[in-house]
């Protein structure tokens, strides 16, 4: 039975990768790669992996893999993915896919030469809920979506405070591209992913800002982003996310679909990292309200879908394609609030 056989790049969010991977049967981790000698030691020890590389460079020189997961800070997915690309891997990239669009371009246009797959590990799509909202929403019961929203926001919740995270030039961004990067493919997929016209956005700091200065740690990113998407087909998506903002939750995550047979919403239970989702509908003139539980129909995570679709030579879902329309509204948020104006994107 063929094995493939993969490398991991980045153990912090990486180390969360494994297990994943290791619960397809025809998947092996071979290799991790990371320069922080002693998470390297305890995540190896722990998974009994003996391949360990203090540098991406020398695992792809060392090994010969099919996969790479690439799970660093934003500024290295494109060079390790353009590297991981030329060793002959498929990447599974952690989102975003990249600092910027103009790099998300470069990525798939290697991914094409090299005739490998790029894979973005949008996580919120691969639970039980998510996929059975996506069966239903699929069977056209929504009808014509015309409007969405699509939040995470935080009352003070700031990863790493200090660290890469509010770094404009290792992260991009901040919570737009951290958090709000979820929530947007989220929506977008569950729409269809339609093709976007413009969009217009605000970004703020005033909350995180204040907090760095007084504890004399680096912050020049935003504390809370807005963006307003106008699709071709005439549906509207806003897109709210914050590490800081003055709300009664702790964690809130909310998506909500308007469509012109039904809605419906998937939100955070009790401020946690679990959810709940209802489909609001019309039959006969009554008015229903459908509560969808899992695990039906179940979802696997998105490392063993992308490994069983190579293995099994069939199409993978969070393509780079999708990857990049996020990064093109993302910077387009961006750009607008920059701006102050509304702005296209091009196509």
């Amino acid at each position: 039975m063929k094995k493939l056989r993969v490398g991991i790049i980045g153990l912090g969010m990486g180390q969360f990768h494994i297990n994943d991977y290791k619960n397809h049967p025809q998947v092996e981790v071979a290799a991790i790669a990371d320069p922080n000698a002693e998470r390297l030691k305890d995540i190896g020890d722990k998974h009994g992996i003996q391949s360990r590389y203090d540098s991406a460079e020398k695992m792809l020189e060392g090994e010969q893999l099919d996969v790479v997961s690439v799970a660093t800070p934003n500024k290295f997915h494109k060079p390790l993915t353009l590297a991981a690309l030329k060793a002959g891997c498929h990447v599974l990239c952690e989102k975003p896919m990249a600092m910027n669009a103009g790099e998300a371009r470069e990525m798939l246009a290697a991914a094409k030469k090299a005739r490998k797959r790029i894979m973005i590990n949008f996580s919120y799509r691969f639970t039980e809920q998510a996929w059975a909202l996506k069966q239903e929403v699929d069977t056209g019961i929504l009808g014509d979506v015309y409007f969405a929203r699509t939040v995470w926001h935080r009352r003070r919740g700031m990863p790493g405070f200090g660290g890469w995270f509010g770094t404009k030039s290792l992260a991009g961004g901040g919570p737009l591209i951290d958090l709000g990067v979820h929530r947007l493919d989220l929506a977008l997929w569950l729409m269809g992913y339609p093709k976007p016209t413009w969009v217009m956005g605000s970004t703020y700091n005033p909350i995180a800002t204040a907090i760095a200065k007084k504890e004399g740690k680096t912050f020049d990113v935003e504390d809370l982003a807005v963006g307003l998407v106008k699709f071709e087909n005439g549906a509207t998506l806003e897109v709210e996310a914050s590490w800081a903002a003055n709300i009664k939750q702790n964690e809130l995550m909310e998506t909500r679909l308007l469509g012109t047979k039904a809605g419906l919403i998937q939100c955070n239970k009790g401020e946690g990292y679990e959810f709940e989702a209802e489909i609001f509908l019309e039959r006969n003139g009554a008015r229903y309200d459908m509560a969808l539980h899992p695990p039906v129909p179940a979802a696997k995570k998105s490392m063993y879908h992308f490994c069983d679709a190579i293995l099994n030579n069939r199409p993978h879902i969070a393509t780079g394609e999708e990857g990049l329309i996020v990064m093109e509204l993302i910077d387009a948020i961006y750009a607008s609030a920059a701006k102050g104006a509304p702005v296209k994107i091009p196509r």
